[in-house]
């Protein structure tokens, strides 16, 4: 900046404050300008390098089929445990969609999980994702 001053006949003198003030501010938001450009390219990049791969997208859709199966076999009630505990809801939250005491959905889960892991191991041979 203070070589654009140096150079520049304007900018000295009785201007040379007002010049100085207003150079800094230009580089500062051209600074700020050129970081979220930035920003926006990367967050670009990272999403086209984290795009999986066609194989990975069949391997996906094949693991998912798998859980389909196996949850449309289990007990109705347990299925519904797994998938609404797989979505977040709290235990509270389980009870009140499902109609159950709270005090019992930590035992009926467990149970559920259990029988979705026999079921799972039982036509695959191997838990969701190489679990045993």
């Amino acid at each position: 900046m203070f070589l654009k001053w140096s150079r520049n006949p304007k900018a000295q003198g009785e201007n040379a404050e007002g010049w100085l003030y207003r150079t800094a501010m230009r580089t500062g938001l051209d600074e700020l300008r050129r970081q979220t450009r930035r920003s926006r390219y990367e967050s670009v990049l990272d999403f086209v390098r984290r795009a999986p791969s066609p194989h990975e997208v069949l391997t996906a859709r094949g693991e998912q089929q798998r859980v389909r199966l196996v949850l449309s076999v289990m007990d109705r009630r347990q299925a519904e445990l797994v998938l609404f505990r797989s979505q977040g809801l709290s235990y509270e939250e389980l009870a009140s969609a499902l109609d159950l005491k709270p005090a019992s959905i930590g035992t009926l889960l467990s149970r559920a999980q259990e029988a979705f892991r026999r079921e799972y191991i039982r036509r695959y041979g191997e838990g969701p994702n190489g679990q045993q």
